[in-house]
């Protein structure tokens, strides 16, 4: 999908057509994970609706500790009526098997969490350039009658930021996608909270010792392969490369779990086999 720069007009014009979607609810519960999309529609829809909008935000080994940090603090700061719940998708064992539809269960046991707590209409900060994605979560979205304002509104994930700078999200325009920890495991590997919290340490940890925009933390039947920005890659020296495989090698053994570890150019979606069969821990 082609992508467009919205001039300051246009973008409150986008803005304005995502506030007339939520108006014509008259109330929602917004679905926020704690990223851009998400915090920006609950940010609109707080000033759109007040009382009247409730966010929910699930908790689980799959959600970085930062998200559901930054969740909060927008709650406090804009004085949202917030939720924070478990959406129970690990005691799930379809989810855990971790088939290639396994955003399917998690989206499946998050909604349905929201909808046992609330009747507003469940709301998500799915946008336009989403659809261009496997997105299995969406068929769940569909089950459960979520709407998509920024998609009805036609607004992309660039025009997303672009509206969360003008709303005063400057910091938060400026979040780099982060999918739930769950999607750095290979298809058809069970998922584990002791993976998860083990990816997320090493991500943060390349994170600050280097320079890279975008990490991820893939776990595969046989190795651990550290992805990282080209640049990012190219300017990992050996004497750095080694400091991270030590550290990462030590980690992995406290997790009585050794492997091969390997660092590669990051390239999207990479843990996901279409079609892989479910397997054992």
């Amino acid at each position: 999908m082609a992508t467009t720069i919205m001039s300051e007009p246009e973008t409150s014009v986008a803005s304005a057509r995502v506030a007339a979607i939520l108006s014509g609810l008259g109330r929602a519960a917004i679905a926020v994970s704690g990223g851009v999309d998400s915090l920006t529609l609950a940010t609109i829809a707080q000033r759109t609706l007040g009382a009247q909008a409730s966010m929910l935000h699930a908790v689980s080994p799959a959600v970085p500790p930062d998200a559901t940090r930054r969740v909060r603090d927008e709650a406090a700061r804009q004085g949202w009526r917030l939720d924070v719940i478990d959406a129970g998708e690990f005691a799930d064992p379809a989810y855990r098997a971790n088939p290639s539809n396994r955003c399917f269960y998690c989206k499946t046991n998050l909604y349905g969490a929201i909808a046992a707590r609330t009747r507003e209409p469940i709301v998500s900060g799915t946008n336009l350039d989403d659809l261009d994605d496997v997105r299995p979560g969406l068929e769940a979205a569909k089950t459960h009658g979520v709407r998509h304002p920024f998609v009805e509104a036609g607004v992309t994930k660039d025009e997303v930021r672009r509206i969360a700078r003008n709303l005063g999200l400057r910091e938060i325009a400026l979040l780099p996608a982060s999918p739930c920890l769950s999607s750095r495991v290979e298809t058809g590997l069970w998922i584990e909270p002791a993976w998860l919290a083990l990816i997320h340490e090493v991500e943060t940890l390349v994170a600050n010792r280097t320079r890279a925009t975008t990490v991820r933390c893939r776990v595969r039947a046989q190795a651990l392969v550290i992805e990282l920005d080209e640049p990012a890659l190219s300017e990992l020296n050996e004497t750095e490369r080694h400091r991270l495989h030590q550290a990462i090698s030590d980690r992995l053994t406290a997790l009585s779990s050794p492997r091969p570890i390997t660092f590669t150019a990051y390239r999207r979606g990479s843990a996901f086999l279409d079609g892989r069969a479910r397997t054992a821990p």
